[in-house]
C-alpha cells in the first residue's frame, strides 16, 4: 500500500541545492524520490539523510535528458508511493562554448536536460496531481534566465524556456489546486567537479550587495515556502534568491 504522506521528486538531488531541497522537503514531512545522473554514492548519503527525518526515500539514478528516462524516474516514484505531489527539476548542465563553435548535439543536449526535461517530468507527475486535486510543480531558472551569457547561448535559452513553460502550467493547472513556481539563485556557494567554476562562483560575492554568497539552505527555504500552506496563493511566479544582485 502506498504511503498516505505526500511525496516529492528532486533531479540533481545529490549535491548543494538538490540536496538542501531534497532535505528541506524531508523535514516538512514528504517522502523524496531522489535523482542524480552520475554520481551515486552522494545521491545513496542524501536518501540516507532524508530517512533520518522519518520519512522514505526512493533512489532512481538516471540522465534526465531523454524523455523516456523521465518517465522512468516518475513512474518509480509513483509504483512505490502511489503519486508525485511536488516535483522539483533542479538538475541542470551549463557548459560554455562559443555560439559558432556549437554544433546541434551540443545545443540539443542542454536544452534536453535543462528545459525538455521540466516538460517530461510534469507530463508524467501532472496527472496523479490533477486527480488528488493537489501539486506543486517547482522549475529553476538562476542568472543565465536574466541575461544572455557570453558562450552559453543553449544555457539561457534554455533557463527562459523553463520560465515560460512554467508560468503556462500556472495558469492551465491553477484552477485544479496545482502551482506552478520557478526560483531563480543567484551566486550560491556550492561544490563543483571543475575548480574553476567553484572560483568563478567564489569571486561573485564581492558583487553582491549583501557581501556574500547564498547558502543552499536559503534556497531551499523558499521552496519549502511553496509546498507550504502559506505558499498556495503564489502561483506564476519567479523567486529570485540572489542577495540584491541586479540583472
Amino acid at each position: 500500500m502506498a504511503d498516505k504522506r505526500k511525496t516529492a521528486l528532486v533531479t540533481g538531488a545529490g549535491q548543494n541545492i538538490g540536496r538542501a531541497c531534497a532535505l528541506a522537503l524531508a523535514d516538512a514531512g514528504f517522502n523524496v524520490v531522489i535523482n542524480g545522473r552520475r554520481k551515486q554514492e552522494p545521491c545513496e548519503a542524501v536518501a540516507k539523510e532524508v530517512q533520518a527525518r522519518g520519512v522514505d526515500a526512493l533512489l532512481v539514478m538516471g540522465d534526465v535528458g531523454s524523455g523516456a528516462a523521465c518517465k522512468a524516474l516518475a513512474d518509480a516514484g509513483i509504483a512505490k508511493f502511489g503519486a508525485i505531489d511536488v516535483l522539483v527539476h533542479n538538475a541542470a548542465i551549463r557548459p560554455e562554448k562559443p555560439f559558432l563553435e556549437m554544433d546541434e548535439a551540443e545545443w540539443h543536449e542542454v536544452l534536453n536536460v535543462n528545459m525538455n526535461a521540466s516538460f517530461w517530468l510534469a507530463r508524467a507527475c501532472l496527472p496523479g496531481m490533477v486527480e488528488a486535486g493537489w501539486g506543486r510543480i517547482i522549475n529553476f531558472a538562476g542568472m543565465n534566465a536574466m541575461n544572455g551569457y557570453n558562450g552559453r547561448a543553449h544555457v539561457s535559452t534554455s533557463k527562459h524556456g523553463n520560465w515560460g513553460l512554467t508560468k503556462s502550467l500556472a495558469k492551465e493547472f491553477g484552477p485544479k489546486g496545482i502551482t506552478a513556481n520557478i526560483i531563480s539563485p543567484g551566486p550560491i556557494k556550492s561544490e563543483h567537479d571543475d575548480p574553476a567554476m567553484t572560483k568563478h562562483i567564489n569571486e561573485q560575492a564581492s558583487k553582491i550587495p549583501v557581501g556574500r554568497l547564498g547558502e543552499p539552505t536559503e534556497v531551499a527555504s523558499v521552496l519549502a515556502m511553496l509546498v507550504s500552506d502559506g505558499g498556495a496563493f503564489v502561483n506564476g511566479q519567479m523567486l529570485q534568491v540572489n542577495g540584491g544582485t541586479q540583472t
